[in-house]
């Protein structure tokens, strides 16, 4: 909430897009926690090694791999001319 009041007016997206855009990063966030609290069940390590270490691969490769991905589909939306699959526009 307070990066958004911090974003000037005339770019600040509207709550319903703000909203999705910011629960889809919960949601995330959440599925990830309970994923690493299980696979920390099955093994003898310590659960907050394995939390770090999956933390940093995610952060690094993970923003990497997605970074990636989403060029790729952008030129391919690009060239095929699909105006409505266009990344952060929500027309």
């Amino acid at each position: 909430l307070v990066k958004r009041f911090r974003e000037p007016k005339h770019e600040r997206r509207p709550w319903k897009i703000w909203f999705l855009d910011t629960s889809k990063q919960a949601i995330g966030m959440l599925f990830i926690h309970f994923a690493n609290v299980y696979l920390s069940d099955l093994t003898e390590e310590d659960p907050c090694s394995l939390y770090l270490i999956n933390f940093l691969l995610d952060a690094t490769l993970g923003m990497l791999l997605i970074y990636i991905g989403i060029r790729a589909v952008s030129s391919i939306v690009e060239w095929q001319q699909w105006e409505s699959l266009r990344f952060g526009e929500y027309g």
